[in-house]
């Protein structure tokens, strides 16, 4: 008898074993989904990771219920690459399905009520809200969940039904329900009989007393001449019709309507184009990149800001694609692929296609099929179409590869998609290229180390100069009183002769909202969010608080809750402010915001990008969104508002993360004519990271850092584990934290840091506490000291008053 290992959508620790019914066993394959029941009645569906005839001796395996696909889901090689994230970033492999797997491809069973007809129509007996519940039942027959929550208008409805099912006056089952569905259109065609002009011709004779159906089959006979086919919904938009007159030229059997399958993606033309000619200094660097692919599977390319290395991928993309190969390109954020896609396209066509968590769920299964099948070629996309079904991956390109926002932080898996896109590539033997102007101190490490093949492209496309940093004192222009609205006299001045010579202005400051907090001027008391330890930031624009942690928005405060006086006032600043202290001091100009309270939806991102390049924006304010790759030719000014912001916080990375950020909005400014300036207002101007970007000297950074870690044995000379303790109890936390920490200092000795509360000691209700082991690189210690410490969880919440504790492990952490 045959028997499957399942990989169930659920935090489990291990993968449970079902029996293949006789029926199933000659179609079952690894990688395809089935449905199968857990416990008493939950359904679901899960993947078969591994078939076998060794049955398991600690419990009695279940048959599986139905086997949902011809063809598996996701290949072998995925499913290796699921075990390994598993491991290395210890969690389970059903938290990678729940990450990898699109919505629609995974079914949980759903509550289906039944009205007992033995019950009979008496429901006098009932409380109000069972009697409402049973006579809906009694009209529908069956009801779910959600129809009980809409006919209650609560959401707590299990008692109602608990109490209903004991009266006998329902039945429940459980539904396992497939979710996507093909989208359809109506496609229009005319009848063969009237495909000759001498056909048509008495036909327009018999239309002339029917103008409107007149009119609706011109426009028919012009979308076909143009486009080839005619939707229906199109043919209605452009005649200005009404469904019924088209109905009417159908029932004369003049035009029929057919029904398709068609594409919520589609894809376009295949056509490819390369319009483009590689600089000497690029072509020496993509001849560089070859040789080290020769030799290492990683390649770091270090390239100044505006040194073209989107070029040197595209040229690399083609030779893998001419190879038969996929190609995967890895950007940092969502809203940096709006204006590379558009660049891709032109020289790819419709063998690229986009994939993130802005597209709908139908969306991403289509997308899903697509990349398994092979047809979509080239996936750009963010960290999470790094768990695609790629068929036969040949390169994989991690553009800003230094960005934090590569690694996922809720839920699990906490993967960090370099490295992880590192070992995914080594099962297809691909090749990786990571690309930076200002590269990771761990890859660059590497890239020294020999680990990496390392090249490095050291000036701009074209020859153009690097931007002219300056450096304000904002100390000095607060004391002669030349400080407007955040704005010092020099970026102001600035500012006008941009505006005046017709060029664009980027504005870097990184928070968003109007104000930081609020602050009473009589007893210092500042509004603090009920869920975590934080102060809640003023956003203007929708006269509320927001917490930044938990989403939670609270009215604004006028009233201090402490003294009662009125004095409540915004302390520090935002985008938004800094949006309306521009407004004032240049009305005249087009501003616009970009930050995550202003691009909302999947368009927004790319409509500002298009609005800017198209020069219907003349300053663009924003938080990171606008430091990370984007190419605007008529920016030449950039100025950060406050750096000092970016350097004063507490952690072992806060230089090397300070450097990026500046080095990489400054590199916004000058990319056509090299006429950029960038202005950086700062209170302590003698910062060394200052001096470094003054001087756009990356390597200096990089010296210092690296000195300075192996010293204190950060990375990359070890690799840190975090360990958060989350409990709705104060003392419960840090009695778990105490116990725990006390067990792995045994174990690890110096190794460990903590438990201590972290700066925010409590987010959404729970109260945390943290602790830092810093691993040795070496593998086989690593994978050691993880099984041991996940050892001493499992201890740790067998003990009662702790089952409900919550311990997070995050390995990497950034």
């Amino acid at each position: 008898m045959k028997y499957v290992d399942v990989i169930l959508p659920l935090a489990l620790p291990r993968n449970y074993t079902y029996a293949v019914p006789p029926e199933m066993e000659s179609s079952i394959q690894v990688g395809s989904r089935v449905a199968v029941q857990l416990g008493k009645a939950k359904k679901y569906t899960g993947i078969v990771k591994s078939i076998h005839e060794q049955a398991p001796s600690a419990y009695k395996t279940k048959p599986l219920m139905d086997l949902l696909d011809k063809d598996p889901v996701v290949y072998p090689t995925q499913l290796a690459f699921w075990e390994w994230i598993a491991q290395y970033y210890m969690c389970n492999e059903g938290d990678v399905l729940n990450a990898a797997l699109p919505a629609h491809l995974k079914l949980s069973s759903e509550t289906v009520l039944l009205i007992n007809d033995a019950f009979g129509d008496d429901f006098t007996m009932l409380d109000d809200h069972e009697y409402l519940v049973a006579e809906a039942l009694n009209i529908r027959k069956e009801l779910r969940i959600g129809e009980v929550q809409l006919i209650l208008d609560k959401s707590d409805v299990y008692s109602v039904i608990k109490k209903l099912i004991e009266k006998k006056v329902c039945l429940v089952y459980e539904e396992l329900k497939e979710v996507y569905k093909e989208k359809k259109e109506n496609y229009i065609l005319l009848n063969p009989l009237y495909e000759s002009d001498e056909q048509m011709a008495p036909l327009f004779d018999e239309l002339a007393r029917a103008p409107k159906q007149m009119e609706l089959l011109l426009a028919y006979l012009h979308l076909l001449k143009t486009q080839g086919e005619v939707i229906q919904s199109e043919l209605l938009k452009k005649s200005g019709a009404s469904a019924a007159q088209l109905k009417g030229l159908v029932e004369k059997q003049i035009l029929q309507v057919e029904k398709r399958t068609v594409d919520r993606v589609p894809m376009g033309k295949i056509e490819a184009q390369l319009d483009f000619d590689l600089s000497p200094a690029q072509e020496v660097a993509l001849t560089k990149v070859k040789e080290c692919f020769n030799e290492k599977q990683v390649t770091l390319l270090h390239g100044v800001t505006s040194s073209g290395k989107t070029q040197i991928y595209v040229k690399l993309m083609e030779e893998c694609l001419a190879a038969g190969k996929q190609v995967l390109y890895l950007l940092p954020e969502i809203a940096l692929t709006a204006q590379i896609i558009r660049r891709l396209k032109k020289h790819f066509g419709g063998q690229i296609g986009i994939y993130h968590s802005r597209f709908s769920n139908n969306e991403r299964v289509e997308i899903w099929n697509k990349v398994k099948s092979g047809e979509i070629r080239i996936v750009l996309g963010a960290r999470s179409s790094l768990l695609l079904p790629f068929r036969d991956l040949g390169l994989i390109i991690l553009d800003e590869e230094h960005d934090p926002s590569f690694k996922q932080q809720e839920p699990a898996p906490r993967y960090h998609a370099r490295d992880a896109a590192i070992y995914y590539a080594s099962l297809f033997k691909a090749k990786v290229l990571l690309g930076s102007a200002t590269p990771a101190i761990e890859s660059y490490f590497n890239a020294k180390q020999g680990k990496y093949g390392l090249v490095e492209l050291n000036e701009r496309f074209g020859g153009i100069a690097m931007p002219v940093i300056e450096i304000v004192d904002l100390k000095q222009e607060t004391a002669l009183k030349e400080v407007i609205g955040n704005f010092t006299s020099v970026l102001r001045q600035n500012i006008t002769q941009a505006l005046q010579e017709g060029k664009q202005v980027i504005l870097f400051q990184n928070r968003r909202g109007y104000a930081p907090f609020l602050l009473c001027t009589t007893c210092g008391w500042i509004p603090n969010c009920k869920q975590c330890d934080v102060s809640l930031t003023y956003h203007k624009h929708q006269d509320n608080l927001h917490c930044h942690y938990c989403g939670t928005r609270y009215p604004y405060v006028y009233t201090c809750a402490a003294c009662g006086s009125q004095t409540l006032v915004p302390k520090n600043f935002g985008t938004e402010k800094i949006e309306e202290d521009l407004q004032q001091l240049f009305p005249e100009a087009r501003i616009a915001r970009m930050d995550m309270d202003a691009i909302r939806n999947k368009d927004s991102h790319n409509k500002m990008i298009q609005s800017l390049e198209q020069r219907e924006i003349d300053i663009l304010v924003g938080t990171q969104m606008v430091v990370k790759g984007l190419d605007f030719e008529n920016v030449n000014l950039v100025g950060i508002i406050s750096a000092d912001s970016l350097l004063s916080f507490p952690d072992f990375r806060v230089n090397e993360r300070a450097f990026q950020l500046m080095e990489q909005v400054s590199g916004r400014s000058g990319r056509k004519d090299g006429l950029g300036k960038v202005i950086i207002q700062a209170n302590n101007t003698k910062h060394p990271v200052l001096q470094y970007v003054t001087a756009h000297d990356y390597k200096a950074m990089f010296d210092t850092e690296i000195a300075e870690r192996e010293q204190f044995g950060y990375p990359p000379f070890s690799r840190l584990l975090k360990v958060t303790i989350k409990h709705k109890k104060q003392q419960t936390t840090e009695q778990a934290a105490l116990i725990l920490g006390n067990w792995l200092r045994s174990f690890l000795a110096y190794q460990l840091v903590g438990p201590a509360a972290p700066l925010v000691s409590r987010v959404r209700g729970f109260y945390l506490q943290e602790m830092l082991i810093k691993l040795p690189r070496d593998s086989k210690k690593i994978t050691q000291i993880k099984n041991k410490v996940k050892e001493f969880f499992s201890q740790l919440q067998i003990e009662k008053q702790f089952r409900s504790v919550v311990i997070i492990p995050d390995v990497d952490c950034v």
